[in-house]
């Protein structure tokens, strides 16, 4: 009898678990260096983020996010940036090899490392599609000594041309 009450709780678990997961986010170990100072200020100490994949299912992506997107050089790879442009933005860009200043396309958005000149990012690819987004970093999680929400932010970025400032949170 225990068996089979085993069984059942590992059969209803799990579709629990995968849908949590799917639905409302997880947590993440954040490696290298492209995203310090925000991420990783040691990286002997790896930071772990809360990614929200209810974020992405509401569209709530906005400039200063931090975000993680489907690499679009290599697919298997999970990149963390921060959305720098949305469609329709005019942006200055670091040394993309297409264009000083171009306009973001609709359904694309511009996304850059913290650790300019140290990022694979757009300045690399170019702008990348909305659709490959998969999540929102929202907090911080360990260690312990650097628990904090993670709000919008674009210090250290330039702000698009044609759009008013957000706050440097």
């Amino acid at each position: 009898m225990k068996v089979r009450q085993f069984f059942a709780g590992i059969l209803i678990g799990i579709p629990i678990g995968i849908t949590f997961l799917d639905t409302v986010g997880y947590i993440a170990k954040v490696e290298g260096v492209s995203m310090q100072p925000t991420l990783n200020p040691d990286v002997r100490h790896p930071d772990y983020v809360f990614l929200n994949r209810r974020a992405i299912r509401t569209q709530d992506i906005q400039r200063g996010d931090i975000v993680t997107v489907k690499s679009p050089k290599s697919p298997d790879q999970i990149l963390i940036k921060r959305v720098v442009g949305l469609p329709g933005d005019i942006i200055r860009t670091h040394g993309y090899k297409k264009a000083d200043i171009l306009q973001i396309p609709d359904g694309h958005c511009w996304i850059e490392g913290d650790h300019i000149g140290r990022s694979m990012d757009s300045n690399i690819f170019g702008p990348v599609s909305l659709g490959l987004i998969t999540a929102k970093a929202t907090s911080i999680v360990w260690p312990p000594s650097r628990w904090q929400h993670l709000y919008p932010s674009m210090t250290n970025h330039n702000f698009p041309i044609n759009t008013s400032k957000v706050s440097a949170g």
